[in-house]
């Protein structure tokens, strides 16, 4: 029987006895005056009532704390009960019951503001944080590891680790630094990794942190110290040598000497002051990668300044394809520099093979603002680092073009790079922006 049904019975004996005796005297015709049968009637009435009230008062409290506890269930924890007392068995259990959903509310804000908090780390994390399930399923990442994979987090999770690329960083455990290609950039990644358990299920951390511009930047304080270091030496030298090549130059004009041999004589000094003079000039543009100044961001129309940027370079090879209309978040100065130098350094290629350059951009599916420059020129040759400062494969070049280009970028939060075209001969020179500063 249900708890209600034995309720039910337990009143209903209670009335038993005076309808009973009702039904006996009834029967056996018992002499009853008015008075009598005014009691009878009564005490009938009275044993109805009483069963039903009885069985109220005891099924009452439990509908209502099954109520109370559903929301619970649902998450609701802002209800409360009144009537809660200690000297009450009824008011007892309501006290325990407001007791319970005090600390639920408490645990479950608690656990609100802990998951804002770690999706706030996350979200400010340089690093990619990858986790993924027993059958290598992405379940959870970061806006870095978004970035990194071009594509926006709600289209990563679901997806196989061999989907994405990544199958290789879950065959090791190891730490280590190792070189990595994504569709959102390339270069030497320290991996990490480790393991937690969801929903009784383990799982795989991977979290990989960029360390090539760390070492790039390790790279470029180096070379400043050795710029200035040659910038100080040879200007010592250079200095007295265009000096002493001048006072030469006067005293022989005023030599008592043939004609051909002063000639000879002021031909070799011309050549001692013009190389001073362009090795000076040499050390003047590799000074320029030591004293960089810090950008001064402001809000850049991208347009503009890439219109601006090909009308300085008057060639009928170059065409710009215009993309969305957007703003980027930059040095407009230092910006404008380093697309002058793509954008030569693609119409110095092209010279070769009479090609053509293009300029565009275009928003990535994972937010980011990428700006390319294709050409048509000869390529890259394979393994050769562009961007190391002296490096250079043009004739008299002085290899400081792209590695500035690359020091503003790093300065600004971005990256470039350059790569041989998949299509057809010639680079492709992409500077990716992140979507927090393309707007």
């Amino acid at each position: 029987m249900s708890h209600g049904a034995r309720i039910t019975l337990w009143a209903a004996l209670v009335a038993v006895p005076p309808i009973v005796l009702a039904i006996v005297a009834w029967l056996v015709r018992l002499p009853v005056d008015r008075v009598g049968a005014i009691a009878v009637v009564a005490v009938l009435a009275w044993s109805a009532y009483a069963m039903w009230q009885l069985r109220a008062a005891t099924s009452a409290p439990l509908r209502t704390t099954a109520a109370l506890l559903q929301g619970l269930r649902e998450g609701n924890f802002s209800v409360r009960a009144r009537g809660d007392a200690a000297h009450d068995d009824v008011g007892a259990l309501l006290g325990e019951y407001n007791a319970l959903a005090t600390w639920l509310q408490a645990r479950r804000l608690s656990d609100v503001e802990a998951s804002a908090l770690l999706a706030t780390v996350m979200s400010e994390l340089e690093s990619a944080v990858l986790a993924f399930d027993g059958a290598h399923v992405l379940r959870l990442a970061n806006p870095a590891a978004a970035r990194l994979l071009a594509r926006p987090v709600e289209a990563l999770l679901g997806q196989s680790a061999t989907s994405l690329g990544c199958e290789a960083l879950l065959q090791t455990w190891a730490p280590g630094l190792v070189s990595l290609d994504f569709p959102g950039g390339s270069g030497r990644w320290e991996v990490r990794h480790s393991s937690f358990r969801q929903d009784g299920l383990a799982h795989h951390l991977v979290v990989l942190h960029d360390v090539s511009r760390a070492l790039r930047e390790e790279e470029r304080l180096a070379w400043r110290r050795l710029i200035r270091v040659l910038s100080h030496e040879l200007n010592n030298s250079l200095t007295p040598i265009t000096s002493i090549a001048n006072s030469l130059g006067r005293f022989v004009a005023r030599a008592d000497m043939d004609e051909a041999s002063r000639e000879d004589v002021q031909r070799g000094l011309g050549v001692i002051e013009a190389r001073a003079d362009a090795l000076n000039r040499f050390l003047k543009g590799y000074a320029t990668l030591a004293r960089l100044p810090a950008p001064v961001l402001r809000e850049v129309p991208l347009a503009p300044l890439v219109a601006r940027v090909a009308a300085l370079q008057p060639a009928e090879g170059l065409r710009v394809d215009e993309g969305p209309a957007v703003s980027v978040r930059a040095d407009p100065d230092q910006l404008e520099h380093l697309l002058i130098n793509l954008v030569r350094n693609g119409l110095d290629a092209v010279q070769q093979t009479g090609g053509r350059v293009r300029v565009e951009w275009a928003t990535q599916p994972s937010g980011d603002l990428e700006l390319r420059v294709v050409d048509e020129g000869p390529g890259v040759v394979a393994g050769a680092d562009v961007f190391v400062p002296f490096f250079t494969t043009k004739p008299g070049g002085t290899g400081i073009g792209l590695a500035l280009c690359r020091q503003i970028a790093d300065a600004h939060g971005w990256q470039v790079t350059l790569e041989n075209r998949d299509d057809a001969p010639g680079c492709i020179a992409r500077l990716r922006m992140p979507a927090a500063q393309a707007a």
